[in-house]
């Protein structure tokens, strides 16, 4: 019997079909330093042309977790991408640093080149969102390490800042103000529980929403993670920033004492900004105290002079 990749379970063609069906999504996201071509071994990018003088490379990885459970069940690929980028662009973003090129990874059990393309779209429209390239990526058909219509997805993100603008939080003193960006919902974090919560509420993702009844609760949860790199480069340029924090994953507890100063902490009035509806939902069917939905809470936050006007979170910076 002869064997072949195809007969593994590997359609290489369906790849190579893929990746034409890719080169003019990523075209889309051509920018000064990269011009977006798909296929080589590795992506080039020309830091000069992109106007830097003295630069420093910021770079990050992250996934999408278990969010990409719904996306599956839902049938619905089109926002996940956009998760991808945001998760690695906005830890780009806290160092002051400019998102110039973005990687996938996807790998699934069998390729299915529409799920695929639905995939790099949203990818493609993440890049667009952050400002940076699609530059490349790769795409791994793995029958055996897959089930079903399972896959996974990672991303990196490269970007580069001025030596003398790198934002380290080292110059962040007492009496500084806190002010934070409002996000859209609950980003790539918490799935786990928010999965376990909606399989005990005995509901399923094409019923309205609790929390939003115009929306299916999928649609509602499948709401991409807000990509924040205009507003936040914005207000680092002004030059009055001195630390940032990307608060995802341990929420304000664990996030924000990583950029302040030894013997600095933060008084942070939580009463400054409205609860929104999905956490009071996730708060009542979970019981969660609200000391945990503090370590769950989605903002990004500032550490400034009082530069920053779209505030929601308030604080300031004490010993």
């Amino acid at each position: 019997m002869v064997h072949t990749y195809k007969s593994a379970g590997v359609n290489i063609d369906a790849a190579n079909a893929l990746i034409d069906l890719i080169r003019p999504i990523a075209g889309r996201t051509k920018r000064r330093g990269s011009d977006a071509s798909i296929g080589g071994y590795g992506a080039v990018f020309d830091l000069k042309a992109a106007g830097f003088q003295d630069p420093l490379l910021v770079t990050t990885t992250d996934g999408v977790g278990t969010k990409l459970k719904i996306a599956i069940e839902c049938a619905n690929y089109t926002t996940v991408g956009i998760d991808l980028v945001a998760m690695c662009v906005n830890d780009l973003i806290v160092q002051g640093a400019e998102p110039l090129a973005f990687l996938d990874y996807y790998a699934t059990g069998k390729l299915q080149i529409d799920h695929a393309a639905s995939l790099i779209e949203g990818i493609a429209e993440g890049c667009l969102q952050a400002g940076c390239v699609l530059a490349g990526g790769e795409t791994a058909e793995m029958p055996g390490m897959y089930q079903g219509k399972d896959f996974d997805l990672a991303g990196f993100a490269v970007g580069a800042v001025e030596r003398q603008n790198l934002i380290t939080g080292t110059a962040i003193k007492a009496g500084d103000i806190i002010l934070g960006l409002a996000s859209n919902g609950l980003h790539s974090n918490g799935f786990s529980l928010v999965r376990r919560l909606v399989a005990a509420s005995d509901l399923t993702y094409d019923k309205p929403a609790p929390f939003a009844p115009s929306q299916t609760l999928g649609e509602a949860l499948l709401a991409p993670t807000r990509i924040y790199v205009k507003s936040v480069l914005a207000a680092a340029q002004t030059g009055k920033v001195k630390g940032l924090v990307h608060v995802t994953g341990g929420g304000f507890v664990d996030n924000i004492p990583r950029i302040l100063p030894e013997n600095l902490g933060a008084h942070i009035d939580a009463t400054a900004w409205p609860v929104q509806d999905v956490y009071r939902w996730l708060q009542k069917v979970g019981d969660i105290p609200a000391t945990e939905l503090l370590r769950e809470a989605q903002l990004l936050d500032l550490a400034t002079c009082g530069m920053v006007r779209l505030e929601v979170a308030r604080g300031v910076i004490a010993p």
